[in-house]
């Protein structure tokens, strides 16, 4: 079997049908959020994508959104979902550890949902130095972590509250909340405003 970090992984599981961590929908938290306290508009990164609920909802609350997913069943479906919505969301296919060399400053925030739990434990500090490089100096990014509970040998893989420190530097967390979920989640989700401070 292909391992969380290739492709081949994660299209297998949307071929079967074993796709678990899709909502259907935008996220609650980030919908809670951004209709109370939305970020000023701008470019919006979105690893991980999936399906694009997340990306295609911010297109439409005005953000020049950006969905990154490596796996083309993902990618594929996403951008027919949007020229079906005629939502203005862009869908790259791209593995998100390599998006530094194009997207280096490219985006005023980040959208963190469901990637990061799903990626290799051992690179959650090279997810955070990547996120770091995509981001402008003094942008956001708004995670919601899950799950905060071991559960089963993932993927997801457990995100404790803890895990915050592998952001700090370069992000200073400004909000940290229980949010809104779903009901399998519920109790299961931290979320979390972070600043690039440089």
């Amino acid at each position: 079997m292909a391992s969380v970090s290739a492709s081949e992984f994660w299209t297998d599981l949307y071929a079967r049908g074993a796709d678990g961590w899709e909502l259907r929908q935008p996220a609650p938290p980030l919908v809670d959020f951004i209709e109370t306290t939305p970020p000023p508009r701008g470019r919006v990164a979105v690893p991980g994508c999936g399906r694009g609920h997340d990306a295609r909802y911010l297109a439409r609350q005005g953000y020049a959104a950006v969905g990154f997913d490596f796996s083309p069943t993902a990618v594929r479906e996403a951008r027919a979902l949007a020229r079906g919505e005629a939502a203005a969301a862009e869908f790259v296919e791209r593995d998100i550890f390599a998006l530094a060399g194009d997207y280096a400053n490219a985006f005023d925030g980040i959208w963190e949902y469901t990637c990061f739990c799903a990626i290799d434990p051992a690179r959650r500090a090279e997810y955070v130095r990547t996120m770091a490089a995509i981001l402008r100096p003094g942008g956001w990014l708004l995670a919601c972590l899950f799950p905060l509970r071991r559960r089963a040998a993932g993927p997801p893989f457990a995100v404790p509250r803890s895990e915050l420190r592998r952001f700090r530097p370069p992000f200073r967390v400004e909000r940290a909340y229980a949010p809104r979920s779903v009901r399998a989640r519920q109790g299961q989700e931290w979320m979390v405003l972070l600043r690039k401070t440089c």
